[in-house]
């Protein structure tokens, strides 16, 4: 089964999404929560923060999070949507299949979903049931 299938849900497909998929299909899906979970954290990390401490003054205030960016010179714009693209692309480089006609939207045989090979502070398990823990545990969130 896939990784955040736990108690108390069991396998949790309310909309029968994944119900005539085939493998491709669900890695797939489950690459998207994974990547976008982790986004969400986080931003979330990355608004309270803002919030919390005096980051970008406007006209000698704090400014609210939701202003931060639109607020920002361009001159850390540019290097920031840098940033976003070449991850985006190394990401696709590692987990997908070239696209053609054939292998459009396919995941690379050996890539897991979110596996992206970033983990400078070495946290990921090397043993592969701690490992799936872990990954359930990050899915739970």
């Amino acid at each position: 089964g896939l990784p955040g299938a736990i108690e108390p849900l069991g396998f949790f497909d309310p909309l029968e999404l994944t119900k005539e998929a085939d493998l491709n299909t669900i890695k797939r899906y489950r690459e998207a929560e994974i990547m976008h979970g982790r986004i969400a954290m986080m931003a979330t990390v990355g608004y309270l923060i803002a919030e919390n401490t005096p980051t970008i003054m406007y006209n000698s205030l704090p400014t609210i999070a939701n202003n931060q960016l639109a607020e920002m010179p361009s001159s850390l714009l540019l290097p920031l949507f840098l940033f976003i693209n070449f991850t985006e692309a190394w990401r696709a480089i590692n987990g997908w299949v070239t696209p053609s006609e054939d292998t459009l939207f396919q995941l690379k045989e050996k890539y897991y979903p979110g596996g992206i090979g970033f983990d400078p502070m070495d946290f990921a398990p090397k043993d592969a049931k701690d490992f799936a823990l872990m990954t359930e545990k990050e899915l739970s969130n």
